[in-house]
């Protein structure tokens, strides 16, 4: 986070600091930027505003006020025990309303010259987040929201369009229906669609319990260029699962650790991809990545992190 965004969250700061994270990433020499997602930011949401009420809350047919009522019956669902509360309310048919991610990324996309990744919550996530008074099925719940999202998706040309579903790997159980909505988003994406799985990133601490080999067959359904997955801070061990991922899709290796200060060497993210290329066969790593946003990092250390990412690219290139 750009601390000085927080005392003065105005338009021009907000574009200000987009252009501190984007042009940061290049002087680093990042092939595929992202905005740091600094257009979602809230002073009064600063925690999941970016992931979850910046997607919800502007919705149709969404209640953004929660009563006490809403509050304990939420408390009464599985699978979202790290909020108290609801995101916002379902009352209606969801309709976009107000979201408008497509502005969004055409205010962004003339700040740099470099190919941009855009990011987008995915509707397994946000469905569980949401008191859904209208679908009463987090299926269809899902499917309503992947799409409305597909059609603001379909005219974001990006390079690479990224859907994040950080809560599917702590339910692997939903991977059918998950698979299903997100694939909506996906097949209108107009250039390169990828998917981010992680377990949990809320104040820098892992919130999903499970393991990769529960989603190889949700991975394998999905109609995604590329998986980025988060696996510096876990290990390496689970990489075997990927071998029976089908040839077409790609693994984006995650190399970076956000939940430690550490700053990696180079060295350490060469010999990481070293040994994935060991396990996984040749031209099966796509793209290296942190593990997850750097969102709960002091700036210094992101950067430095930013800058470790890239040198240890150029170590294993040979660059």
């Amino acid at each position: 986070m750009i601390d000085w965004l927080a005392a003065n969250p105005s338009s021009q700061a907000v574009e200000d600091a987009t252009m501190v994270v984007l042009k940061t990433q290049e002087l680093a020499g990042i092939d595929l930027i992202a905005d740091g997602e600094l257009y979602r930011f809230d002073i009064n949401h600063p925690e999941t505003n970016g992931m979850i009420e910046y997607f919800v809350r502007p919705l149709g047919n969404v209640r953004s006020e929660v009563t006490r009522s809403d509050v304990e019956e939420f408390a009464k669902l599985k699978g979202m025990s790290f909020r108290s509360r609801p995101a916002a309310v379902v009352e209606g048919a969801i309709h976009e309303g107000m979201l408008d991610l497509v502005n969004a990324y055409r205010r962004i996309r003339p700040l740099t010259k470099v190919p941009m990744k855009f990011t987008i919550t995915g509707p397994h996530m946000l469905s569980k987040t949401l008191l859904d008074y209208h679908y009463k099925d987090l299926p269809s719940l899902a499917h309503a929201l992947a799409a409305v999202l597909a059609k603001q998706v379909a005219e974001i040309d990006a390079a690479v369009v990224q859907v994040d579903e950080a809560n599917l790997p702590g339910s692997p159980e939903e991977w059918e229906w998950a698979a299903g909505a997100i694939n909506l988003m996906l097949d209108a994406v107009p250039n390169t669609p990828a998917v981010h799985l992680c377990f949990g990133n809320y104040g820098g601490q892992t919130v999903q319990k499970g393991s990769w080999d529960k989603l190889i067959a949700y991975v394998n359904a999905l109609h995604a260029d590329h998986v980025v997955l988060e696996f510096a801070h876990r290990g390496y061990n689970e990489l075997e699962y990927f071998k029976d991922l089908r040839p077409e899709v790609g693994i984006g290796l995650g190399v970076v650790d956000i939940k430690s200060t550490i700053i990696e060497t180079p060295e350490l993210i060469a010999k990481r991809l070293e040994y994935a290329v060991k396990v996984l066969g040749e031209n099966r790593i796509r793209y290296i990545h942190p593990d997850c946003g750097f969102w709960m990092l002091k700036r210094s250390i992101a950067n430095a992190k930013i800058r470790a990412l890239t040198l240890g690219r150029n170590l294993f290139e040979g660059r």
